[in-house]
Formats: structure tokens, C-alpha cells, sequence
């Protein structure tokens, strides 16, 4: 069972989040394999942002728009008849929803009802991808990996909004697109949950990699807060492979696929902070450095890991690239950026290159 690039040709898909990181490597990958593509979101979140530097735009459909805006929301769906949705729009950020947790949950857990809404009420869909989060799980800091029948929770207003869109996922599944009534509503909703996705083009707030990139271009020793926090680190294009996996089997064979399916790294990839950070200094070179930051933070995790044993077995499923490799590829797209290259064709690049790892022709 692999991704099938002949079947999404011409496949009309819509997008929420589109100029976000990992919308925008989607949408390119989407559109590299001949589908047509409409994305939906608010502008880009960060200045520069990888919509902007690899001219996601070009090759698709965009939209600005919030998916709070359900009105519009559902015109634009109504507009363009998709058969198939990714939802990925959301506040994706930890410490930005202690500071605004109203935005948080609006955005996570109220826009995930109001893109079901407008499926509901367009008609045509097939298949449906959530996109959530492993923070959607309870977490009790065990060492071994969630599942995908785990309890939800979460313990800050992000990883709690994430298990409540979770919820919301569940209830319309079982209400509204059960699969025992397949054959009257044809949709089928799966969710899915990813590690730490990291990789080219991220430039958001409070997160490691770009903080770490953001201070070896200043020249500057990299500041940490949690070095020994534990997390499932993975290249963005491993969960997005699932994603767009799970959509296809959606579309082939309905409800059999229509659950919670986790994608994570290999456990060897779930590492501490400390290192990635040491890693990278590593690949960057130029006296690269890092020190403790020693100033009191919110909560956040210590030790968070994802069992992908599922999507293995029943997709089969693999991680094609390590973390090490993932690492090095993030400091050669980042040093091409600022090298001025054309960043599309590097990004492209790297889309293909993973579809050859993972024997996508």
C-alpha cells in the first residue's frame, strides 16, 4: 500500500491552512502530484514564511480567509466542490495559547465544527483528513507511545484545544458520517496525529529549530529552556505522507479507514533537545554555540511519544529519513535560502526526493 501519484491526478482537493509550515509543503506536494488544490486560511503566519519563499501559491488556488468565518467558509467549499479536505488550519503554538487560550480554542476547536459544517452542508466530499496532534493525547509522561485508543486531554489550552477537536472529530463521525450509514452520507472522516514536525521554510515564534536557525544566522549562541525534554522529531514530509495516504485509502475504500491514526518517527528519533541543539551546531559550523536559559517558562512536556505500530501494520507505513539526515537537510535549505536560491525548486526538490525514498513513482 503506497501513495498512488496517478490517482490524485486531477483529484480536486481543499486545503485549510495552506500558508502555514506544514500547509504549505502539503499543498506543493498535492500540486506536484497533478491534483487541483484550493486553499483556504489566513495570510501567511510568519514574515518571511515558506508560502511566500517557495511560491506556494503558484499552481493553486488561494483563498484568505478565517475558518471561524463559517459563511465563508462554506461558500468558498460550495464554489470549488472538493471530494476531498485536509483541515489543517489551527493556532499551533504551546506558549501562545497560555498568553491568548479565547483565540486558541475559537480557532482549534470551533473551526474544526465549522469546517465538518460546511462538508455536511456542501455535499461531494469523500474523503476527510483532521489533521490534530500527539498533545492531544492525556499525557502521564510514561515511556512508551500513545495510541490511537488513548484517552484525550492535554494539559495547556493548545494540547487540550487539540484533544477537544479530537472530540469534535468522534462525535461527527459517530453522528453524522457513521460508517454504518456509508452508503447514505459517503463520507469518510479520518484524524490524524503527528510528532514534532520540523523542516525548511518554518519560521515560527518559540519553536526550536527556527530559534536555533534565527540565532546561528545572528551569530549568536542558541538560548534553551528544556534541553532535556523528550519529543517524537520527524521531517514534516513523514506525517504528510500519512496524511495524504490515509486520504487516498479514504477515498478507495470509505469507512474502513475512517479512525485515528497516529504518524511518528522510529523511536531511536525520539531524542532530548539537547540533542538536536548540539547536532545542529555540529552542521552549521561557523563556531556555532548554545547556553541554558535559566528564566522560569510555562508548563510544557517533558516526555511525549507516539506508538505508530497502526499505521504500519495496516498502511504499511514507514519513516523514510532519519533525524540525522532530517537535521542536515534543514541546515542545507535553510543556508540555500540565504544563499538566494529559488527556493520552490529546492523545496520541490526535497518532495521529490522523498518520493523516491519512499518508492512513490
Amino acid at each position: 500500500m503506497a501513495i498512488d501519484k496517478a490517482f490524485w491526478q486531477g483529484k480536486r482537493v481543499f486545503v485549510t491552512g495552506h500558508t502555514g509550515f506544514k500547509g504549505g509543503w502539503l499543498s506543493l506536494w498535492l500540486a506536484e502530484m497533478g491534483a487541483v488544490v484550493r486553499g483556504y486560511s489566513l495570510p501567511a503566519p510568519t514574515t518571511p514564511s515558506l508560502f511566500e519563499q517557495a511560491g506556494v501559491n503558484q499552481g493553486l488556488l488561494s483563498e484568505e480567509g478565517d475558518i471561524r468565518d463559517h459563511l465563508h467558509l462554506r461558500q468558498a467549499m460550495a464554489d470549488f466542490k472538493p471530494e476531498i479536505v485536509f483541515h489543517m488550519a489551527a493556532q499551533p503554538l504551546v506558549r501562545l495559547s497560555y498568553e491568548d487560550p479565547v483565540e486558541t480554542y475559537s480557532t482549534n476547536v470551533m473551526g474544526t465544527v465549522y469546517v465538518l459544517e460546511a462538508i455536511r452542508a456542501v455535499g461531494g466530499v469523500k474523503a476527510v483528513v483532521n489533521i490534530t496532534s500527539d498533545k492531544c493525547y492525556e499525557n502521564r509522561e510514561w515511556v512508551w507511545g500513545y495510541r490511537e485508543n488513548e484517552a484525550m486531554g492535554g494539559y495547556d489550552p493548545y494540547s487540550n484545544s487539540k484533544g477537544c477537536a479530537e472530540l469534535v472529530a468522534s462525535a461527527y463521525r459517530n453522528s453524522f458520517f457513521n460508517p454504518k450509514d456509508y452508503a447514505k452520507h459517503g463520507v469518510a472522516l479520518a484524524s490524524v496525529r503527528a510528532g514534532n514536525v520540523i523542516g525548511g521554510g518554518d519560521w515560527a515564534k518559540d519553536r526550536l529549530i527556527p530559534d536555533i536557525l534565527k540565532s546561528f544566522e545572528q551569530s549568536q549562541p542558541v538560548v534553551i529552556r528544556n534541553p532535556h525534554s523528550i519529543r517524537p522529531w520527524q521531517h514534516v514530509l513523514e506525517p504528510l505522507s500519512g496524511y495524504i495516504l490515509i486520504a487516498q485509502q479514504l477515498y478507495l475504500h470509505g469507512c474502513e479507514f475512517a479512525e485515528g491514526w497516529n504518524f511518528g518517527p522510529n523511536d531511536n528519533d525520539a531524542k532530548p533537545v539537547e540533542y538536536i541543539v548540539n547536532k545542529m551546531t555540529q552542521l552549521w559550523g561557523d563556531d556555532a554555540t548554545w547556553q541554558l536559559d535559566g528564566a522560569e517558562h510555562p508548563h510544557e512536556a517533558h516526555y511525549l511519544k507516539l506508538d505508530c505500530s497502526k499505521a504500519k501494520m495496516r498502511l504499511n507505513w514507514q519513516p523514510q529519513w532519519d533525524l540525522d539526515a532530517t537535521l542536515a537537510r534543514i541546515v542545507r535549505w535553510h543556508k540555500a535560502w540565504l544563499a538566494n536560491e529559488n527556493m520552490r525548486e529546492v523545496t520541490l526538490r526535497e518532495i521529490r526526493d522523498y518520493m523516491s525514498a519512499a518508492g512513490i513513482n
